[in-house]
């Protein structure tokens, strides 16, 4: 499969400089290990990474761990035409067992033209068990000169089989100055929606870029004053607000990713930022703290209605229903059942 992301050097990708510290070491040692697990949030980084140590391990004029750019190879990789680079990605909602088969008949062959080939198996946790177990094949024996990387949100949905065979490779949230200051330069944005999109964005510049590209900050207030009007619903009412977002969650998963003006998991992100936010107000910390900042004087007058106790409920029940999308449980009754638990505390008499 081609890849479909911009292409960055590893002096160019920010905020994980650790990351890059190490797997530069790993180069310098000379010893590439089969197998890599890139885990952090989505957009921080890891597919990035993941191409620019595929040039660098393959690049012939390497210097200091750093590729040359200019080598055959180099070129290849950056232009997407590298014949020793997989992509692995869902087919629908999982990784099936065909595609891992079918990467395991490639990896018996020699790499057409590179010191390694690299196989990025992206979002690896929705691998069916089929083909998680067809993997582990192969992580077991791994052919020569191939280099397997899985991108992960969370390690703990692959088997711990898998985990315990690959190099663990962390993934950091990026800074929010490091985001602000990024699409500041970059994409020409104004500083107060940079620094707005860089809190909302929770560290991922992926999801930062996204949201800078389109109405996002305008989706955003629509989806609070949702949320703040969910008080006075009726249960029928919560209902129909449930079955609103699922008639999203369909439209938006035949759009384009670069597309969509919002998902699920953003509704989630955003809902999660507003119960801590509350939660943070209510405790009366500085409104540097908050990430929800030009909503400080709405947050300050809601969180009076709250009880802590109240918030941090809401708060682990928006976060339980992100850890569920992500694990492709039953969506729409996830939504249905946080949604009804959401209004039943705020509008629970000890809230008043």
């Amino acid at each position: 499969m081609l890849y479909q992301t911009v292409f960055k050097p590893f002096s160019e990708i920010i905020g994980q400089k650790r990351t890059i510290s190490f797997l530069k070491g790993v180069m310098a040692r000379g010893k590439i290990p089969h197998a890599y697990l890139f885990a952090g949030i989505s957009g921080v980084g890891k597919t990035t990474t993941a191409l620019a140590f595929t040039q660098a391990i393959n690049c012939k004029e390497q210097v200091n761990e750093e590729a040359c750019g200019h080598c055959q190879t180099c070129r290849q990789v950056r232009s997407g035409n590298f014949p020793d680079l997989i992509f692995i990605e869902p087919d629908g909602q999982n990784i099936k067992i065909e595609q891992i088969r079918g990467l395991n008949r490639t990896l018996s062959f020699k790499p057409v033209s590179g010191r390694y080939r690299v196989s990025v198996v992206r979002q690896a946790e929705v691998m069916t068990d089929e083909a998680a177990n067809s993997l582990l094949k192969t992580l077991e024996e791994p052919p020569p000169n191939n280099l397997i990387i899985l991108n992960v949100t969370e390690p703990l949905a692959l088997f711990p089989t898998i985990v315990s065979r690959c190099q663990k490779v962390l993934f950091r949230p990026i800074p929010a100055r490091a985001i602000a200051d990024w699409l500041m330069d970059s994409q020409s944005v104004e500083k107060d929606r940079a620094h707005v999109l860089a809190k909302i964005s929770e560290g991922s510049l992926g999801k930062a870029i996204r949201m800078s590209e389109g109405e996002f900050i305008k989706n955003r207030e629509y989806l609070i004053s949702r949320l703040i009007e969910l008080q006075g619903f009726s249960s029928e009412e919560a209902l129909e607000m449930a079955l609103e977002y699922k008639r999203k969650r369909k439209t938006s998963d035949s759009d384009e990713m670069g597309k969509r003006e919002w998902d699920l998991f953003d509704l989630l992100s955003i809902w999660k930022s507003w119960y801590r936010d509350l939660l943070l107000t209510k405790l009366h910390c500085p409104a540097d703290f908050l990430i929800n900042v030009d909503f400080s004087q709405k947050l300050k007058n809601i969180s009076r209605h709250f009880k802590i106790e109240n918030l941090i409920e809401s708060f682990h029940m928006v976060d339980r229903s992100q850890r569920d999308l992500l694990q492709m449980r039953n969506v729409d009754i996830m939504m249905e059942h946080t949604i009804l638990t959401l209004r039943r505390l705020a509008s629970q008499e000890n809230n008043r």
